[in-house]
Order: C-alpha cells, then structure tokens, then sequence
C-alpha cells in the first residue's frame, strides 16, 4: 500500500488513554496523520463520517456500545480498523478469527509500531474481509469463518469446513472438506488459540483436528485418529486422555 501518511482518528473514551496514544503516534509512528479523536460511538460515527479516515484506532468497550457496534452503524466502512481493547476473551476470540490487528491495553510501544506496520503493507481486499467475516462471527457466532493469510494473499472459509491442520516451521496446512489444502503463514499455535472452543484439538505438536471429523481411533501408546479426509493423525501420549475424555462425554 503506497500512501506517504494515513489519515488516522482515535476512537476511545478515556482521555488518559487517547492522550497516551496520540503521543506514541506522533513519536512513534510517522505514517500516519491524525486528524480526530472521539469517545463514544454516536461521536465515533459522526467523525468517521465527517473526517474520511483512512485508518481507525478502535477501543473496543465503550459507553452506550461497543466497536462493533461503530462498524455497524457506518455505512461506509472504507478505512482499516487498529482495535485497542482491555483483554476481553470473547473479544480477541472474534479479532482473531477475522485476521484482525489489535492492541492490548496497557498500550505497549512495540505492539504499536507492529500493528501501523502491518495496516501499512495491507491491502483494501483483506480490510473488507476482516470487517465482513468480523461482522458475520458477531452476528452468527454458531456458523463462524475465518480469514487464512495465504502465501499469496487471503482466503475466507467456514469453520466448519476445516477438518485437520499441520504445523511446519513458521507455516500451517489447513485441510479443507472439499480436499483442498491452504498454507498459511500463521504458527499452529496460533488456531489452537482460536479454535480450541469451537470443536477443535491439539492431539500433537504438529496437529489439530476437527473433533466432528474422526472417523475412528486406533488403539496404541498415545493412538491414532482416522479423520474424514482419510488421514491417519498421531496422537501424542499427553494429548491421549483428552481425546479419551471427548470420546467418554
């Protein structure tokens, strides 16, 4: 994305923590402009209407709403989001499925220059399937989808769609129902944060599995699983009585 500095507002209803923002900005940060600041969702909305962002640093609990619901509420939502949110689990949860960029509070100058840094290199296809697929989790939290950064750019699919993932190196193999695989440049840990709780396990080091796609279990020291797509997983000694847990439910 070539642009010399981003128009950028600051959307957070603590004065403390715009003040602290604004300073690590315009120190910190000299891609971006900012040209607004708001504390409330009503007030939010009016700026992102009135000042055309190009970049929106987003608190993600605010009076009389959320940042959810300033997404919502804005018809144009043409700009690139930066949340910044107190850790909430069910809030990250939905930041990370969409592939979002958030900031945890206390701001950390690091976290910061990282997330301008990321905003800067993307490009406007991922901003409009981060906020869509981000809208869709909040609105059908039982029919979720998840943006996969590919090697190549992004792809968008249903969760439930998934039926095994393989860690290697820095890279993810995300295998599909359609038998299709995605390689994508997130660690494994990174979907087991997110999907632990959406009927996926971590049954070894290099594996997660979708727990509605085993077909069966053979016996063993730690055993194996057969899934659906005709692979045979290994399950890790450790992982064994979590897996035998899920079976016993």
């Amino acid at each position: 994305m070539n642009i010399s500095k981003l128009r950028a507002v600051i959307i957070d209803d603590e004065l403390a923590a715009r003040e602290t923002l604004r300073h690590y900005c315009n120190k910190y940060c000299p891609q971006i402009e900012l040209v607004g600041e708001a504390h409330d969702v009503p007030t939010a909305i009016d700026l992102i209407q009135q000042a055309k962002p190009q970049l929106v640093f987003l608190d993600v609990e605010m009076p009389f709403g959320n940042a959810f619901d300033v997404l919502e509420q804005t018809t144009d939502v043409s700009f690139f989001t930066i949340f910044i949110t107190a850790f909430s689990e069910y809030a990250i949860q939905a930041l990370n499925f969409s592939a979002a960029y958030y900031i945890l509070k206390p701001l950390d100058i690091e976290e910061l220059i990282r997330a301008v840094d990321k905003v800067v290199e993307q490009d406007i296809e991922q901003k409009s399937a981060q906020v869509s697929v981000l809208q869709n989790n909040l609105k059908h939290p039982t029919q979720r989808k998840i943006v996969l950064p590919t090697t190549f750019g992004f792809e968008v699919v249903n969760v439930n769609e998934i039926v095994r993932l393989s860690g290697s190196s820095n890279y993810t193999e995300v295998f599909l129902t359609d038998g299709k695989k995605k390689v994508v440049s997130k660690v494994l840990k990174h979907f087991q944060e997110i999907l632990e709780d959406q009927g996926f396990m971590r049954i070894h080091k290099s594996h997660i599995i979708g727990l509605d796609h085993i077909v069966s279990y053979q016996r063993g020291r730690g055993g194996s699983v057969i899934m659906s797509d005709g692979a045979e997983i290994e399950v890790s000694p450790t992982k064994k009585e979590d897996l035998m847990a899920y079976f016993n439910r």
